[in-house]
């Protein structure tokens, strides 16, 4: 980015944050009071909405000007170039970003940066907290600074969905909503009151709260338009894609609608929130044509395990896929949401299928406003941005061809979503796992261990034996598929004929339904299979993400006795995406990703150790086999029951009014005042020193010298190996510190629910129990080499005494560092342990992003070396030749010094992609970045 460039920007920014907005994200948040300045192109021009005359930014005005190759851009990019177009007025977003965008080259696109301006921004609870904390932080620091806090809002319509923090304590029963609520209440009293607080202080912030669902298919069914307006400044509104950004990495699951969005960490989120542009590579895109028609027996998460195999092996990192082709027209919009949910675990930056007439039914059976619907496709049509059968293919740099008859149940495991896994192959791939070298594949049992037993006692005395295998958890969960009626009435119909038959769960089996929102289960119970789920387990647990993000909960003690009298590897099956290690349960080593209706099949079975192609999955009532074919459903059962009980009724009856849907959360009481008032003693919610200590100068960025490796990972390191998730262990740095600070181990609550308070979180990051530090071979867990002492220490307590020291810190990484969720704390906590730089192989998209924004530099091995090629172990200090010249995509040199003496020399790509994040990584942050221009700006006009 050029100076020019930047300081137009910070120019724009900041006279948007003092300008005063309406409370509320709706849809006229905004005066575009330069709507007639940005009109550089002269594609400005009025269209017939259906129910008045609406203002678009052509793009057909735009082809007509000499772009001619606009017509075959993917669809995907012409939304970027739309957004490119409407925001053009030569400071934000010059003439040249929406050239670059309208002679885009599919098959090589320039490896330049452009603008995104996001329609909105989406939070869920969990990764939202420590967004707002960090708003109420910049208040903060504006107050003390003299300036006026108040000034400091959100600029373009946030909508936050509490959804994360209900946690499976009971299941089984008809109270379990009841007892989960009320403690997810007790335990995040002071969370929730910080959150009620936001919503009262923040203009053009809005809170769905608890109990309501997951933000992604709150995000379908409800918030989501297709397109979005705001004022033009002369009474009528500017029509324009609805697209957004979001604190979670599943928010691609809208691309499905033909919404334009992905996941983010939290940091670039909030810049987004402030005005910021999110500057991006101009992306790849990778086009999936999609032919042919589900055969029967297969589902949609069976067609999107495929997928994720197809996609994950071919290498979609950091790129676009759309899917086109005529078999798309065969897919509902909750088939293709569940296949761009899971983009992340595809590795791409999103799954996108655009606008097309199964979109505008979409809107209308899930109660949308008609006279929206009908401006929805007008405006589409009018912008090329439709998509119907007769539409030319656009073109992409790389076609894949799936045909969706060739589709077959599966599973995935059982530690990664894209290791696919064919129902009849899943017993002896299990067997295989056990017997497979420890790592992403399998667990490295061997001798006496593949025999081994333990023994499930429950209080009046019955025993079970158990074995490798054994289903543990069996929970149908938020969010890949909960959303889809089509998989969720077919897991009823399983446990309707299941019950029918006579057939049980085992008892050391937990059982849980977590919808993503109240529109199941009113579907379910209209459809008479609520009582057959409840029958057989599957009580509504909550609504929310439950096991997928692990808050499945305890295992109830004779369950978790037998696992550990045995050292078992037992399984867990969930209609979810993610099943990465030590993810869903401490005790539940093997995770497999399956579809709602296998899910209750294993539960069924209680075990994975089994063929349930050819093996009976039970006996009946009267001692007969019953196979898996006996109880599952056709695919028109499924199709009558969904077409007769989904309803746009439904949507319109528990969508009305959700933001005040829910009486706990309306009484709790608030502080008030536009400066949170932080309470020291509080263990949820503390002021972060991101801040403290910030100068309006922008500080000269130090070369890194003698650094000593903190961490040392391998291949696949995930997010959730990063950062703090889960339950928070009794002999952990964290636990200590809640201890000390008076909170019982029964109120520790999960990591998830504590983002709000830095202490615990940096306690956590790196302290996965399942993380293999190389510093400490043959260990799990997050211990590490104190080289001083050569003690072995838990990760925070040498970070600790290496900052004492004074010593500066780096992690060094395998391929695909930071894979998986979009965890802003994976780099907040990395950041104040001391680590200065990661040198990773390669490194997932988000992750990369988010140590930039805490001002952690990233650099990456070069092309074929790697730490084992250069001869690298982690006892060795590293000095970094990083000055105040770096400059995007440069080479940086890293000089490593041996313990006897010698020397590594070796040449590193600088992963600071763009101009605009080397001013961030100058700046300590993207936060540090904004602030400092804003008190310059405000002291300028002061």
């Amino acid at each position: 980015m050029s100076s020019s460039k930047q300081g137009a920007s910070v120019f724009a920014i900041f006279k948007a944050l003092f300008e005063p907005a309406p409370r509320g994200p709706t849809d006229t948040d905004m005066s575009d009071a330069h709507s007639a300045s940005n009109d550089l192109f002269g594609t400005r021009q009025t269209f017939d909405t259906g129910s008045g005359t609406g203002v678009l930014y052509s793009l057909p005005a735009l082809r007509d000007q000499g772009f001619e190759g606009i017509d075959r851009l993917p669809y995907s990019i012409k939304v970027l170039l739309e957004c490119a177009l409407r925001n053009c007025d030569g400071f934000l977003v010059e003439k040249k970003d929406v050239e670059k965008l309208a002679t885009y080259d599919p098959a090589n696109p320039d490896k330049v940066e452009i603008p995104f301006m996001p329609a909105r921004v989406l939070l869920q609870d969990f990764t939202g907290v420590p967004a707002v904390v960090d708003l109420a932080a910049l208040r903060s620091a504006m107050a003390r600074l003299g300036g006026d806090p108040e000034t400091i809002n959100p600029r373009v319509p946030v909508h936050l969905v509490i959804d994360h923090s209900v946690q499976v304590d009971a299941f089984g029963q008809d109270q379990a909503l009841f007892i989960n609520e009320k403690r997810e209440f007790e335990r995040n009293a002071e969370r929730y009151e910080f959150l009620r607080w936001g919503k009262s202080a923040f203009d053009n912030f809005s809170v769905v709260p608890p109990g309501s669902g997951i933000c992604h298919q709150v995000n379908l069914e409800y918030i989501a338009r297709g397109a979005w307006t705001k004022p033009a400044g002369d009474g009528l509104n500017v029509w324009y894609p609805d697209s957004l950004v979001g604190t979670d990495s599943h928010t691609t699951m809208i691309d499905g609608l033909g919404v334009v969005g992905w996941g983010v960490g939290g940091i670039e989120a909030e810049a987004v929130m402030l005005g910021q542009p999110i500057y991006m590579l101009m992306p790849e895109v990778i086009g999936v044509r999609i032919t042919g028609a589900m055969p029967q027996g297969a589902t949609a998460t069976d067609l999107v395990l495929r997928i994720t195999e197809v996609l994950r092996k071919y290498g979609v990192v950091g790129k676009f896929v759309e899917f086109f082709g005529p078999g798309v027209s065969n897919m509902t919009v909750p088939d293709r949401a569940t296949i761009a949910n899971m983009s992340p675990e595809y590795g791409a930056t999103m799954g996108f299928f655009p606008i097309d007439q199964e979109t505008l039914d979409f809107l209308r059976r899930t109660g949308r406003d008609e006279d929206l619907v009908a401006a929805v496709e007008r405006y589409t049509k009018a912008q090329g941005l439709f998509r119907t059968d007769d539409s030319a293919d656009p073109a992409f740099k790389d076609v894949l061809e799936l045909d969706l008859s060739t589709i077959t149940p599966a599973l995935s495991g059982p530690k990664r979503p894209q290791d696919r896994i064919e129902l009849p192959a899943m017993q002896e791939e299990f067997h295989a796992s056990l017997r497979r070298a420890a790592g992403p594949q399998g667990f490295g049992l061997s001798g006496d261990r593949l025999e081994s037993t333990g023994t499930y006692q429950d209080d009046r005395g019955n025993k079970i034996e158990m074995n490798h295998g054994d289903v543990t958890i069996a929970a149908i969960t938020s969010c890949t598929n909960t959303s889809n009626p089509s998989v969720m009435i077919g897991a009823g119909l399983v446990a309707k004929k299941a019950v029918e038959r006579g057939l049980k769960v085992s008892p050391y089996v937990k059982t849980s339904l977590a919808p993503g929102s109240k529109v199941v289960t009113d579907y379910l119970q209209n459809a008479g299979l609520w009582p057959y789920l409840n029958t057989i387990g599957f009580n509504l647990v909550g609504y929310g993400c439950t096991t997928c993000i692990g808050n499945s909960g305890p295992l109830p003690e004779p369950t978790a006795n037998a696992i550990k009298e045995g050292d078992l590897i037992v399984s867990g099956v969930l209609s979810g995406n993610r099943n990465f290690e030590g993810r869903i349960h401490q005790l539940v080593q093997a995770n497999y990703l399956a579809s709602p209706p296998l899910v209750v099949a294993y539960a069924l079975a209680g075990t994975v150790d089994i063929d349930l192609s050819k093996d009976p999955i039970g006996t009946d009532s009267e001692g007969n086999e019953v196979m898996l074919q006996d109880i599952w459903p056709t695919a028109e059962e499924i199709r009558e029951l969904v077409n007769r009980c989904v309803t746009p009724e439904a949507f319109k009856k528990e969508y009305d009014g959700i933001e005040d849907s829910n009486e706990l959360w309306n009484a709790i009481q608030i502080p008030e005042g536009s400066v949170y008032e932080w309470s020291s003693e509080s263990t949820y919610v503390q002021e972060p020193p991101f801040f403290m200590d910030l100068t309006p100068e922008t500080p000269t960025i130090q070369t890194i010298e003698g650094a000593r490796v903190l961490v040392k990972v391998g291949d696949s390191t995930t997010t959730d190996h990063i950062s703090p998730a889960g339950a928070i262990a009794p002999d952990s740095t964290a636990a200590q510190y809640l201890l000390e600070n008076e909170v019982d181990y029964l109120d520790f609550n999960s990591y998830g629910s504590r983002r709000g308070n830095h202490e615990v979180m940096m306690r956590g990051t790196f302290a996965n129990i399942r993380i293999k530090n190389h510093l400490v071979p043959g260990t799990e867990g997050g211990i590490t080499r104190y080289f001083p002492t050569d003690e072995t220490l838990p990760i925070y307590d040498a970070s600790m005494k290496y900052q004492e020291d004074g010593t500066q810190l780096v992690v060094l990484a395998g391929k695909d560092y930071g894979m998986g969720s979009s965890r802003d704390w994976a780099a907040k906590g990395t950041l104040l342990l001391g680590v200065k730089a990661v040198i990773a192989e390669s490194y997932e998209r988000i992750h990369r992003s988010n140590l930039i924004g805490m001002g952690v530099l990233p650099l990456q091995f070069k092309t074929g070396e790697t730490p084992t090629s250069l001869g690298l172990d982690g006892t060795e200090s590293f000095s970094i030749a990083v000055d105040n010249d770096v400059k995007a995509l440069s080479s940086i040199r890293v000089t490593a010094n041996r313990t006897d003496g010698s020397t590594v020399e070796f040449d590193t790509d600088c992963r600071l992609d763009t101009p605009v994040e080397v001013e961030y990584y100058r700046n300590g942050g993207i936060l540090h970045y904004v602030l400092r221009d804003f008190l310059n700006t405000s002291s300028v006009g002061a």
